[in-house]
């Protein structure tokens, strides 16, 4: 017969711990500790203490930090994982002294960093500087949009809001009146009158929630378009965002990257989808940082700068000249001039099909152009600007386009009544765009440009996919860019780990 071990549930075990023998040199939590305790400065707290003579201990900041980093390191972004782990995670326990704070503790305590975050953050890009992790002659840019603790499902214009609020009542009414209409048959069931009752007191909620805010709150306008944006109910610092796993409510969280270890120099939250606006917050940001850790004000100064096409616009351009960098930030069309696409197989669009300028034949006696069915296009403009390139404006006659049978192959909207054609003539002076089109599409821009993705693409994987810190937990933008600065940190701390002394 078969012989085993016995095995007692009940039995009770003494294991001696060493809390310090947790943290093994060459972890990522011996990094976090040996950082915190050495390196960097956790006085920026005490001002945020007043318990020196009376009042409850507190936590120690030092602890609280390095379990929310290490917490981050693992995925683990929510306050309540955060505190089960420090319950039931013997490196967690080691992290804390065997402390346990509570996830209100620790949520408390992360969305109250507004005066310190960037500070610590210093502290750290200081360490990178001191071992020799930042080049200084490359940078990169880009953004990675993560979903916040906001829904989709209360997003809309203040129009649609409010039809929004409206329906609501009315199914509230609706309600009402089929309640009384049971009670005069007496054929109402008590668990359905119960469950109609809760749904009646949801709804109220629910409109009464949405006619405050809209009293509280005003239309979001688009400081680009002037346009009126989608609000949200439950976090309108946010924004719906498309992104290639769908459209998000969230933030955008912009990192400035340098080339040589893919050290995060800056990082900042945007509660908006379109990067266009965000290179110069992010150059600002970045040099206060950088002049923090004791470099001069003009360390940006001839380095070289890459970013996406989603940056490129004439303010952006301006910006990076103003500050003296060599930047290569295509346009939207930069492919379609490279060589190396030439030979590649594209599917004729439908926009290849319609007219161009050069379908149409130049009258220099009379400065007019004739179209492919025989009709005049006549002067209107002598000197039409777009985007810092001079056109010259011709515009055929109404009547004439009405009745033509090319009509189709002329217009690009269905609402077209005349065939417009716009010949440029010249460019302005400034025109940054141009002369950035030229630099990216040169030999050097060939070879300079692709470096981007070498350089922070993989921190946006190291942070989302590895890490899986991949989305934010709080609301408002305050809240969600300390959460971001702290997913670089954590980033920045590997780095330290990796290439570093520590």
């Amino acid at each position: 017969m078969a012989k085993y071990k016995k095995y007692d549930y009940t039995q009770s075990l003494l294991i001696p711990v060493s809390l310090e023998a947790q943290m093994m040199p060459g972890t990522l939590e011996f990094a976090i500790h040996t950082l915190l305790e050495g390196r960097m400065d956790m006085s920026v707290f005490d001002i945020k203490y007043q318990n020196d003579d009376t009042g409850r201990r507190a936590y120690d900041p030092k602890i609280l930090l390095k379990v929310v980093l290490l917490a981050y390191s693992r995925g683990l972004v929510s306050s309540r994982q955060i505190e089960r782990a420090c319950c039931e995670n013997v490196i967690f326990m080691a992290m804390s002294c065997n402390q346990r704070p509570d996830h209100s503790t620790i949520a408390a305590f992360v969305s109250s960093m507004k005066d310190q975050i960037l500070p610590l953050f210093c502290d750290i890009l200081l360490v990178c500087e001191q071992e020799d992790l930042l080049g200084g002659t490359i940078f990169a840019l880009d953004g990675l949009k993560l979903s916040s603790n906001a829904s989709t499902e209360w997003s809309g214009k203040i129009s649609e809001l409010s039809k929004k609020k409206e329906k609501i009542e009315q199914k509230v009414k609706l309600l009402v009146e089929e309640q009384i209409a049971t009670d005069k048959d007496d054929g109402d069931d008590f668990s359905d009158r119960l469950n109609r009752e809760k749904r009646i007191e949801r709804l109220h909620k629910q409109a009464s929630w949405i006619d405050k805010w809209l009293r509280e709150n005003n239309a979001k306008i688009s400081a680009t378009t002037g346009r009126e944006l989608q609000s949200n109910i439950t976090d309108n610092e946010s924004a719906k965002m498309k992104t290639s796993h769908g459209t998000i409510q969230g933030y955008n969280g912009q990192a400035l990257v340098d080339g040589k270890h893919q050290v995060v120099v800056h990082a900042k939250a945007f509660g908006s989808g379109q990067d266009n606006q965000h290179l110069a917050p992010m150059l600002d940001g970045a040099k206060e940082n950088i002049e923090r850790i004791g470099q001069s004000e003009d360390y940006f100064e001839n380095k070289i700068i890459t970013a996406d096409s989603n940056y490129h616009n004439q303010n952006t351009l301006k910006k990076c000249r103003e500050e003296k960098m060599d930047a290569y930030i295509p346009d939207l069309k930069f492919r379609t001039r490279d060589a190396r696409f030439a030979t590649r197989s594209r599917s004729k669009s439908k926009k290849s099909e319609k007219y161009v300028l050069d379908d149409f034949r130049h009258d220099e006696v009379k400065d007019q152009y004739i179209c492919p069915n025989g009709n005049i296009l006549k002067l209107n403009i002598k000197k039409h600007i777009v985007d810092r390139n001079i056109y010259r404006r011709y515009l055929a006659d109404e009547k004439d386009c009405k009745q033509c049978s090319l009509k189709s192959r002329c217009f690009y909207r269905k609402n077209t009544k005349r065939r417009s054609l716009d010949v440029p003539i010249g460019t302005d002076e400034n025109n940054y765009s141009k002369a950035m089109g030229e630099k990216v599409d040169s030999d050097q821009g060939r070879k300079i440009y692709p470096q981007r993705m070498a350089i922070v693409e993989p921190v946006f994987a190291n942070i989302r996919t590895q890490k899986r810190m991949d989305r934010f937990t709080f609301r408002g933008k305050i809240k969600v860019n300390i959460q971001w600065m702290l997913y670089c940190m954590v980033h920045n701390i590997e780095k330290i780990m990796n290439f570093g002394t520590v």
